[in-house]
């Protein structure tokens, strides 16, 4: 073959691999959906106008110094910071309310009388904070969060539009931080109500809100997790969206511009946006909202019990298939769980036919019961589960624990046996004080029961599924016992009772 023939022939050759290369490289762009980002404008518009700022007063003295703050910001906007994402009071200032007040706390509109104003001082209007509310119905019913508007002397609230109104506290409810008001006006722009069980972990969401008093800020992210238990009433929606102080009461938004929760609250360490933020979710928040507009508050269910987490452990050691309910810590005397049946102990697995999978899924069910109502719990006892009728009660005011009575009289010193433990017999009078059928008191701890964190004056009440009755049952028991098998130990301390895991320890050789 001559070179002009060769050198032909690989020219095709090429151009051939270069022609196939480029079919399959279309063919794997083909293949491979094409992923857009999502475009918020059409949304923000449709939104947008049913956002709202608010902004809070009080009547304070002309001696405010207000020296030394950023731009924009006031000393109300900077408590509002402290407060919410410290947990303490803004450095130089007093502890507001006279330092009585849990989280969130506070009295305005809430029918509590204020103080008389010092006649010396120069009682002007002075701005104590600012956040976010939306717009609920057409006719003026705004709602935000409790927090947003506690301790104000006059909420404003104003519109996309300028427009400002002073509002009308209709109700607060801090348990689920949500508060409602009403302004003076008409053919408002109401937002759509979503479905926050609709709402799947990944999708797209959108805050509208006034951060550090910025108003119709937008910001976007995902729904990072549901049904997140930060320690509150409510299960929250878990976003990554940034919120910040101001953002309190906005509303969260879905793809559909449905508002799917409020923003609430961030998890930081520092004060400011980390990357975490909780939203509460709507459907909750309306069932609130629609009893603080009907008759001003909420009311609630209770059936009077104290609760704890059931851990693998103490479910493995009891039996339980698996590490579900809640825990009777405590039961009140004379209250609905108390006339039930309902023993400190007990796990509840069920409250009117649904499951309970976590002890904070308890007192959201029993919350949204109606006072009076009927039911029945379903509690797993000594390896056995049983259905318990109960008349569900309203909630009242927490009551103060009562101190213990008297200490038993010392037991011995050494814990000699697999738990740990030396344990007396409780004199029948303590026991008729306390309440108590049966159980043995604590006189010292060592060993497994030390590493578990069992304290002198524990009450042992039951081990595993028997109740122990006197201190000579509690060491037959505990000789007993499998030293390769954890034991759960009902263990009641003050006014509480739990299960705490033990694993006994292998008697010594003789």
């Amino acid at each position: 073959m001559s070179n002009f023939s060769l050198r032909k022939f690989i020219a095709a050759a090429a151009l051939a691999l270069c022609l196939l290369f480029i079919a399959g490289m279309q063919a794997v762009e083909a293949a491979v959906p094409t992923v857009t980002l999502p475009d918020f404008t059409s949304l923000v518009d449709k939104v947008g106008p049913s956002v709202v700022n608010i902004r809070m007063t009080s009547r304070v003295g002309s001696s405010s110094d207000l020296r030394g703050m950023p731009p924009g910001l006031d000393d109300g906007d900077m408590s509002e910071f402290f407060r919410r994402f410290f947990g303490i009071p803004m450095p130089g200032q007093p502890p507001r309310g006279g330092g009585g007040g849990g989280n969130n706390g506070g009295d305005s509109g809430k029918g509590g009388s204020r103080s008389a104003p010092d006649d010396s001082q120069d009682n002007s209007e002075q701005s104590s904070g600012v956040g976010s509310g939306f717009i609920l119905s057409a006719d003026g019913y705004v709602m935000t969060n409790a927090h947003v508007v506690d301790d104000a002397d006059t909420i404003y609230v104003t519109l996309t539009d300028k427009r400002e109104f002073k509002a009308r506290l209709i109700g607060v409810d801090e348990r689920t931080d949500v508060a409602v008001v009403k302004i003076s006006a008409s053919n408002l722009p109401a937002i759509t109500i979503g479905d926050s069980n609709k709402v799947r972990v990944g999708e797209w969401v959108l805050a509208i809100g006034s951060p550090f008093g910025f108003d119709n800020t937008v910001t976007a992210g995902i729904v990072s997790a549901k049904g997140r238990d930060t320690g509150d009433y409510l299960p929250f929606i878990q976003t990554d969206v940034a919120v910040n102080p101001g953002n309190s009461g906005g509303p969260l938004i879905n793809m559909a511009g449905e508002v799917i929760g409020i923003n609430s609250q961030i998890y930081s360490r520092t004060g400011g946006f980390m990357g975490i933020s909780f939203a509460i979710p709507i459907d909750e928040a309306m069932r609130v909202a629609d009893q603080l507009k009907t008759t001003g508050k909420v009311t609630r269910g209770r059936i009077a019990v104290a609760i704890g987490e059931v851990t693998k452990d103490v479910a493995d050691s009891l039996g339980l298939p698996k590490a579900q309910g809640a825990l009777v810590s405590s039961v009140e005397a004379g209250g609905p769980a108390d006339k039930a049946g309902v023993q400190p102990g007990d796990i509840i697995t069920k409250f009117n036919g649904q499951n309970v999978d976590t002890a904070t899924d308890l007192p959201r069910m029993v919350g949204d019961t109606k006072p009076g109502t009927r039911t029945t719990i379903t509690v797993w006892r000594k390896g056995n589960t049983r259905d318990l009728p109960i008349t569900i009660a309203e909630m009242q005011p927490d009551k103060v624990a009562k101190s213990e009575p008297k200490k038993a009289p010392q037991p011995k010193e050494r814990a000699s046996n697999s738990l740990g433990l030396a344990v007396s017999d409780i004199p029948a009078d303590q026991k008729k004080s306390l309440k108590l059928s049966n159980g043995v008191q604590v006189g010292a701890v060592e060993g497994p029961a030390q590493r578990a964190g069992f304290q002198k004056g524990d009450i042992i009440m039951r081990i595993g599924d028997t109740d122990i009755t006197s201190a000579k049952q509690f060491e037959a028991v505990a000789q007993n016992l499998d030293a390769s098998k954890m034991v759960a130990v009902l263990v009641r301390r003050g006014g509480n009772t739990q299960f705490v895991p033990l694993r006994p320890r292998v008697p010594a050789q003789k």
